[in-house]
C-alpha cells in the first residue's frame, strides 16, 4: 500500500498512493482499525440539555445512541434492540420521557440502557435484564464534548487525546486557558464535503496553500501567506497583523477576551489536530471546534461550532463577522478538497503526489495511517 514514486529530489516526500482516498476496502479497514479503537468525539455536551435528549450519530461501521440519563449522566449505547437488531433511533435528535422503545416488537430499555420491559417478558425470567440491556459504549467529556470509544478495551484518554495538545501546546494547561467547556454555542455549521477525510486532515495541517485560497485569513494572520508551518510548532500561535483588532473577516474588533487567556496567548491563533477528526482553533475572545464524520472515501460530514463567553451569546450581539471568517475558510478548504478528490483515481497520481519541505510533516501522519492500519 505505499507510495512508490521514485527518485525524488531531497526536496520532495511522496504522499499516499492515490488509492488510499478512494478505495472502500481502505475506507473499511480505517473504520475498523481507527474510528472504531480511537476516541471519536461525537456530541456537545449541551446539546443533550435534559434527561432523554439524545444525539444519534456515525462511528465508522456502527451508530451510536447518545443520551442523558435520569441522575444526568451522559450515556451511549450501540443504536439496536437486542432482540432482533432493529434500531431503536432513526432520527438524528430527539427527547424521550423515561425509555427507549424498540418500534419493532416493544422491547424497552430505560435511559441507563438497562431493559425494563418486553411482550411477555414476564413469562421468561431467566432472561438478565441487564446482559440484554442495551450495550454500552465508554464514555469521556472533556471540553464540554462528548467522546466515545467503541473499543471494548478503550486507549488512555490522557496518552492519546489529551497528549495531542500537549504535542501542539507544551501542555494541557495552555487550552484549560479557554475554559472551552464553559463557552455558549454561537453558530453550527454543518459541511457535506465530497472528499475523503485524510484530505480535509492534511490540508487542515500545512499552508502552503494560504497565500493562494485564504486572503481574508492571511490578512488577519500575515505569517501565513508565508506558506511554511511555523504556526504549528510546539507552543507558537500565529500572530494577528499590526493593523487588526480581532479575529474577524474584515480584522475589526471582536468581543471582551475569555478570562483566563494570558498574555502570551493574546493576539494569537493556534490550530490544533486531535486525531482522528477533531480540529480545535483557539483565538482571545471565542473557539472554533471543527468534529469530522467520515461517511464514505469520498464523502465526510463536518459540523463546525463557533463558541463563545455565555454573556455574548445570551445578549444576542452580533457574531457574523468572527463566524465569516472561518466559514469561508472552511468553503475555501473544502472546494480545495473536492477539488482533488477526482483526481485520487487517476493514473497519474497512481503513486500519489508529492510534499514540499513545509508539507514534509504530513509525512508523519501518513506514517501513523499506515501503521495504524497495519494494526
Amino acid at each position: 500500500m505505499t507510495a512508490t514514486v521514485p527518485h525524488l529530489p531531497e526536496s520532495l516526500i511522496s504522499t499516499l498512493a492515490g488509492h488510499y482516498y478512494t478505495d472502500p476496502e481502505v475506507f473499511a479497514l480505517e473504520q475498523e482499525k481507527i474510528f472504531e479503537t480511537m476516541w471519536f468525539c461525537v456530541v456537545r455536551s449541551a446539546d443533550l440539555d435534559k434527561p432523554g435528549a439524545f444525539k444519534t450519530v456515525q462511528v465508522g461501521r456502527e451508530s451510536v445512541l447518545v443520551t442523558r440519563s435520569r441522575k444526568g449522566d451522559v450515556k451511549a449505547f450501540f443504536n439496536l434492540c437486542r432482540h432482533r437488531g432493529a434500531q431503536l433511533c432513526t432520527e438524528a435528535s430527539g427527547e424521550v420521557k423515561r425509555a427507549f422503545q424498540c418500534p419493532y416488537h416493544a422491547w424497552t430499555y430505560d435511559l441507563d440502557g438497562k431493559l425494563i420491559a418486553a411482550p411477555n417478558l414476564t413469562k421468561m425470567p431467566d432472561i438478565d435484564r441487564v446482559e440484554y440491556g442495551l450495550r454500552a459504549i465508554s464514555v469521556r467529556e472533556w471540553l464540554g464534548y462528548v467522546w466515545v470509544c467503541l473499543a471494548d478495551e478503550p486507549p488512555s484518554f490522557e496518552d492519546t487525546v489529551m497528549q495531542e495538545i500537549v504535542d501542539r501546546l507544551g501542555d494541557v494547561e495552555s487550552i484549560d486557558h479557554y475554559t472551552v467547556a464553559d463557552l455558549s454555542l454561537g453558530r453550527r455549521i454543518v459541511y457535506d464535503v465530497k472528499a475523503n477525510w485524510k484530505l480535509i486532515i492534511e490540508n487542515f495541517m500545512e499552508c502552503y496553500h494560504c497565500a493562494t485560497i485564504h486572503p481574508e485569513l492571511t490578512e488577519v494572520l500575515p505569517e501565513f501567506a508565508d506558506g511554511y508551518a511555523a504556526q504549528f510548532y510546539v507552543g507558537h500561535g500565529a500572530e494577528f497583523g499590526e493593523e487588526v483588532s480581532g479575529f474577524t473577516i474584515d480584522g475589526s474588533e471582536g468581543f471582551e477576551h475569555i478570562p483566563g487567556v494570558t498574555a502570551d496567548q493574546d493576539r494569537r491563533y493556534y490550530a490544533i489536530t486531535v486525531r482522528p477528526q477533531v480540529f480545535v482553533n483557539l483565538v482571545p475572545d471565542h473557539v472554533i471546534i471543527h468534529r469530522m464524520f467520515p461517511m464514505a472515501a469520498d464523502r465526510t460530514i463536518v459540523e463546525c461550532d463557533w463558541l463563545y463567553l455565555p454573556e455574548v451569546v445570551e445578549s444576542g450581539r452580533d457574531v457574523s463577522k468572527s463566524v465569516e471568517l472561518f466559514h469561508r475558510v472552511n468553503q475555501q478548504d473544502f472546494d480545495a478538497c473536492e477539488r482533488c478528490q477526482p483526481a485520487m483515481s487517476s493514473r497519474v497520481y497512481r503513486d500519489g503526489g508529492v510534499l514540499v519541505p513545509s508539507e514534509h510533516h504530513l509525512g508523519e501522519f501518513h506514517h501513523w495511517l499506515r501503521n495504524k492500519l497495519a494494526g
